[in-house]
């Protein structure tokens, strides 16, 4: 079911951009908000796990064209100098609903029915919908090129087959035959997408776009970020149920801080740190709060008190807010208007791909050191396992940090601005012209 869904993303987020130009951003959201409202409401009166395996791949066509068409929209709207404040706003709700999904679902499935996970998804659907038929604006960015029917069957099939691998391989091991050859096949398929993209002069994958130092420094940072934020997400609650034996309600109240991290750090990013000290900097300051949160991470043991870790989840969003609002500003800094779309897609296709690795990552880790063990004849959690994992995951934000090297701030010097600056400079920059012009 889980992997129905996350398959389902990949194979049709690099469709999203192609739509969005040809049939209009506004439209293409709107109707993916239905798509996945739909979706949710079928699986939760699903009767039997292929039904709810069938609804979630629907569900996953919503989502693939949801997040990348709504942030090229998001884009087209502001310029540059006023899309880091954009992003921190942005983070809000991406910071929020990963942190509230645990403790709902974790209070659904406890108190009412796990189908309540899914019907939790209708009013907010249908607020969205009804919100945007009446505020949201469309725009003429429609164009009539030819759907890159090869380009989309290499990246569909590539990046489905990895997802599968990827997300199946920590659970089913890694050496099965249909794991291995999933990632294997998946790989040739995607590295063969890349001369058939470059060829074509409107292709559905714009690998050209990697040409941009910005945009593929920014996209390699946030991507080496995500693996070890999500992975950790994730860890954490096996660590919380698993390993410290709490309820699924009782995991996900504790992992909460760390959205509430990420809104500070987005917001002290726009104010403070991007304008002085740039993306390079900011994005390498947030991941070694991030790498020195989960290294902590490491220590924590059955007899700690749960608000150090409560704390350290708060500090390691608040690095990771950091990242996400940078890299998400920097990144479409010298993109222009017509590439947004085909932007946004890779943008959110690397991200997507990031966080799957993430869990694998955290979850082999576990499953090789053995999240369990026997002492005196019982079975008794293995914490030394969900610790080894959180310095893996350590590990890898360093990694990250060291890879923002290859971001340029000058690249993104029109983009440092500070508020103050931004709003008085507004008028004779021709702001609320650009908006419109932008397709508002």
């Amino acid at each position: 079911m889980v992997i129905g869904y996350l398959v389902s993303l990949a194979v049709f987020i690099p469709a999203s951009g192609w739509l969005g130009d040809r049939f209009g951003s506004r439209r293409i959201l709107m109707t993916s908000i239905v798509v996945f409202t739909v979706a949710s409401a079928m699986c939760g009166a699903a009767q039997n796990l292929g039904e709810l395996v069938g609804f979630r791949i629907l569900q996953g066509l919503g989502g693939g064209l949801m997040v990348p068409v709504g942030m090229a929209l998001l884009f087209r709207t502001f310029p540059p100098a006023e899309r880091v404040r954009a992003s921190s706003i942005l983070i809000i709700p991406t910071a929020i609903a990963p942190a509230l999904g645990p403790i709902l679902g974790g209070a659904f499935v406890t108190e009412l029915s796990w189908r309540w996970v899914f019907y939790v998804n209708l009013p907010i659907g249908i607020a969205a919908f009804i919100f945007g038929l009446t505020f949201l604006e469309g725009h003429n960015e429609q164009q009539s090129s030819r759907f890159d029917l090869r380009g989309f069957v290499l990246s569909a099939a590539g990046l489905g087959l990895v997802m599968y691998g990827v997300s199946e391989g920590p659970f089913d091991g890694w050496g099965k035959p249909l794991v291995a050859s999933s990632i294997a096949i998946g790989a040739v398929l995607l590295v063969a997408l890349i001369p058939v993209e470059l060829r074509r002069d409107q292709p559905l994958i714009d690998m050209a776009l990697f040409k941009d130092r910005l945009f593929r420094s920014s996209s390699l940072v946030l991507g080496l970020g995500t693996v070890p934020f999500m992975g950790v997400l994730f860890l954490c609650a096996l660590f919380f149920q698993d390993g410290l034996g709490l309820s699924a309600l009782q995991s996900g109240l504790n992992t909460f801080p760390e959205a509430l991290g990420i809104m500070l750090g987005a917001q002290m990013t726009t104010r403070l740190m991007y304008p002085v000290l740039g993306p390079r900097r900011t994005m390498r300051t947030g991941l070694l709060i991030l790498a020195g949160s989960l290294s902590l991470m490491s220590l924590i043991g059955a007899g700690t008190s749960m608000w150090w870790m409560r704390t350290l989840l708060f500090v390691a969003g608040y690095g990771m807010g950091h990242v996400f609002t940078s890299a998400q500003a920097a990144g479409f800094a010298t993109i222009s208007l017509p590439d947004t779309a085909r932007a946004s897609t890779l943008f959110n296709a690397i991200r997507q791909m990031s966080g799957a690795v993430g869990v694998a990552l955290v979850s082999t880790v576990v499953a090789t050191v053995g999240p369990v063990k026997v002492i005196a004849g019982r079975t008794v959690p293995h914490l030394t396992a969900y610790h080894a994992a959180f310095l893996v995951a350590a590990t890898m934000a360093v990694v990250g940090a060291v890879g923002t090297i290859t971001v340029s701030d000058s690249d993104a010097a029109h983009t440092m601005v500070r508020r103050g600056r931004l709003a008085r400079r507004a008028p004779s920059a021709g702001l609320p012209e650009a908006i419109p012009a932008a397709g508002a």
